[in-house]
């Protein structure tokens, strides 16, 4: 695989320049005006946080992407697909409230915010995967696929199941419908370790598909119903729910990811450059 180009910047700045002004002159640096954007939609794919939270992308950043593309003639909206678990994401309406109350919205931003599935996470496209082992085709969220040009405008994070996440999950996951989301979740049902459960119900309190029950003050999930969001997992204070199909860990300065019980080796590649 041929190395990626990294551009990157860090948060000094001189007098009169901002971390907006940095980020634009760092996408610019890195191409963004050789695309062809006159006229034509360009989604920014990126996450506007749950409520509560302070863990996503400030609008301003936002702003600064979307009026980049403007200058180009582009026709940027933000972007995002509803969740599969419950939150405040979980439909359209409330996904956009939770834009509004984090800050996203066409004043701050620029430009406006579409659900790309939907109002109820129903409105996708079936795209074939080429050489897919375990998904043959996917769900993807219908505004993603009618718009002409995309940009994944990504926060760093950490995952319980792959490790660190970025640009791909914000793509890979991010832009799946709730039926592709589904689709991605379907091997990672957790199970109850009995002996570690102390019934206290917490779990079935976070659980938004009705999955859990008890027998005899122990939990347990049918496999029918869970989603495998995580969202139990979380919330047991006692380590009584595990996911064994999940793992992901460091060695030798590689990450090694086992996924349907397969070791996946994912080797990080780049060439670094920094924007000043």
């Amino acid at each position: 695989m041929e190395k990626s180009k990294v551009y990157f910047t860090d948060f000094r700045t001189g007098l009169g320049v901002s971390l907006t002004v940095k980020l634009q002159k760092l996408i610019r640096m890195a191409g963004i005006g050789t695309i062809d954007m006159d006229n034509k939609f360009v989604a920014i794919k990126m996450h506007f946080g749950e409520l509560g939270n302070l863990a996503y992308l400030r609008p301003n950043y936002a702003k600064a992407v979307a009026d980049v593309i403007k200058e180009n003639g582009g026709l940027p909206f933000l972007t995002d697909c509803n969740t599969l678990y419950p939150g405040s994401r979980k439909h359209a309406l409330e996904h956009m409230d939770c834009a509004n109350i984090n800050g996203f919205n066409t004043v701050t931003t620029g430009c406006q915010i579409i659900i790309a599935d939907g109002l109820r996470g129903t409105d996708d496209i079936i795209v074939p995967v080429p050489n897919g082992e375990y998904c043959k085709e996917a769900y993807i969220g219908r505004a993603v696929m009618d718009a002409d040009i995309f940009i994944s405008l990504t926060h760093f994070k950490g995952h319980e199941a792959a490790g660190f996440g970025g640009a791909i999950k914000n793509i890979g996951m991010g832009c799946g419908s709730r039926a592709g989301k589904m689709q991605q979740h379907q091997s990672g049902h957790p199970h109850v370790i009995t002996d570690k459960c102390k019934g206290c119900r917490r779990c079935s309190k976070e659980c938004g598909s009705d999955a859990i029950s008890y027998e005899g003050k122990k939990a347990w999930i049918d496999p029918a119903k869970c989603k495998g969001c995580g969202r139990c997992i979380g919330a047991c204070a006692f380590d009584a729910i595990r996911n064994d199909n999940w793992d992901a860990r460091k060695k030798d300065g590689r990450v090694y990811c086992r996924c349907h019980q397969r070791k996946t080796e994912l080797p990080y590649q780049s060439d670094n450059r920094r924007i000043t």
